[in-house]
């Protein structure tokens, strides 16, 4: 059973765990009401304007007021519909559990997975096509699977298929009306006309169909790019990993200059190991160049390594290295043999050889879910619906060719109706939104 979209709903929205700031989003009928209960200002402000207002709350057992930022959004012009507010406030767990049970104190529920988004859809906000490209840009692992989701949340998918879904239902009220004055021979459609909007519609189906499978498959093999300090033993690892020799070892720093590729096969997945030169101040055009491809190499990377010699203190580099989060950072300690590995960091030994193991199913893993797109569960409920609305479409075009009985067609094209319905959204059941939305997190 869908959850009420009546009640007041709140949920931390952002990453939980200490930061600069905390979101907490409240969405439902007394929004207002509840964050008039425990918001306190110096300035005045309204409820009926979007606004944002400085403040703080008071918790219990808290002797300083929790200083927090209020973002009001009043009905309907809102991410679900609803009136909306935005907490953003400091990101300490303790202050922002006790904040939020407050907030459930003063009649708010906590929301559940993914009802945040679902009440955007029910709210017409959003197609179902939209509302899983929401999903997908948050879990997209690549600049290509990001890209990707955000043209379907942009209406990409669901733009072309509300076009001939109008059309499909001109159509159809053409061909019924029809029906009705079958007696007097009158057409509210010709046979040319009538040939020429299904072509029409086969075209964009088929066409969307090659879309989706394109989307649904990973074209290149997923890329490892090795990056870190001169002489932090990135090509030793690399050479290991390949199973030979395939980059030239030196103790002399600035033994690679250009990058080099190695194809490894893991149980059918394709991975590309590529070992750039070490990270450090140009000195000459030469190294100038190296710089530039190992940069150019780690942008392009689905997955970069970074490798530290074990016992060597992090630089700031390194420490901003493994703060990004496009592409995904992994720490790997090297030369382990002569050394603890750091906190954190995967412990290998090119010369012993131990953690290359680990790290071989680490890759496996992240080429796994990399094969995977974050769009995949939406790819597959719409292609199901491409094929079926197609096989309807082609027999709609079959009987207008043959001038079969325009009951039988009108039949079809509601077949066709149904389908792009399903697709959008336009018809579901709540066991389809609750398998969608259930995979959310639960602030979104």
């Amino acid at each position: 059973m869908l959850p009420d979209p009546q009640d007041t709903i709140v949920a931390l929205s952002s990453a939980p765990g200490p930061g600069g700031r905390a979101v907490i989003r409240i969405s439902g009928p007394t929004t207002f009401h509840v964050a008039t209960r425990l918001f306190e200002s110096a300035l005045s402000f309204s409820f009926h304007l979007r606004s944002m207002v400085e403040g703080h709350f008071r918790l219990p057992s808290i002797h300083s007021p929790l200083p927090a930022t209020l973002f009001i959004w009043p009905k309907p012009r809102t991410y679900t519909g609803q009136d909306l507010v935005e907490i953003h406030t400091i990101s300490s767990s303790p202050l922002v559990d006790l904040l939020i049970t407050e907030l459930l104190k003063a009649g708010t529920r906590a929301a559940q997975t993914g009802e945040f988004t679902m009440r955007a859809f029910l709210a017409g906000k959003l197609d179902l096509t939209r509302a899983e490209a929401v999903l997908a840009v948050i879990e997209a692992g690549s600049r290509d699977e990001l890209k990707e989701a955000l043209t379907q949340l942009a209406g990409g998918v669901s733009r072309p298929l509300e076009s001939l879904r109008d059309d499909l239902l001109n159509l159809l009220a053409d061909v019924e009306a029809g029906l009705d004055f079958a007696d007097e021979h009158i057409q509210f459609v010709d046979q040319r006309t009538l040939l020429e909007r299904l072509r029409k519609g086969l075209a964009l189906i088929t066409l969307l169909g090659k879309q989706l499978e394109g989307r649904a498959l990973t074209s290149r093999p997923f890329r490892v790019v090795f990056a870190g300090r001169p002489n932090a033993g990135k090509s030793s690892l690399f050479n290991a990993l390949a199973g030979r020799a395939a980059a030239l070892v030196s103790p002399e720093e600035g033994t690679t200059r250009d990058y080099l590729i190695h194809h490894l096969d893991l149980n059918g997945l394709k991975v590309d190991l590529v070992d750039t030169a070490g990270r450090r101040k140009t000195n000459g055009v030469i190294e100038h160049q190296a710089q530039s491809l190992r940069e150019e190499q780690t942008r392009s990377a689905d997955l970069v390594l970074l490798c530290v010699e074990a016992g060597t203190p992090l630089d700031e580099a390194d420490n901003l290295s493994l703060n990004q989060q496009v592409p995904p950072v992994v720490g790997v300690a090297t030369k382990c043999d002569l050394a603890p590995a750091h906190v954190g960091f995967l412990p290998t030994s090119s010369l012993t050889n131990a953690g290359v193991d680990r790290v071989r199913s680490l890759l496996a893993d992240k080429a796994r879910s990399h094969s995977r797109p974050a769009l995949a569960p939406s790819l597959s409920r719409c292609r199901h619906h491409v094929d079926a609305c197609l096989a309807n479409l082609r027999r709609a075009h079959e009987m207008a060719l043959f001038e079969e009985p325009p009951e039988l067609l009108a039949l079809e094209l509601r077949g066709a109706l149904d389908e792009l319905g399903a697709m959008v959204g336009a018809v579901y059941t709540d066991d389809l939104l609750d398998r969608i939305f259930s995979r959310f997190c639960i602030g979104k």
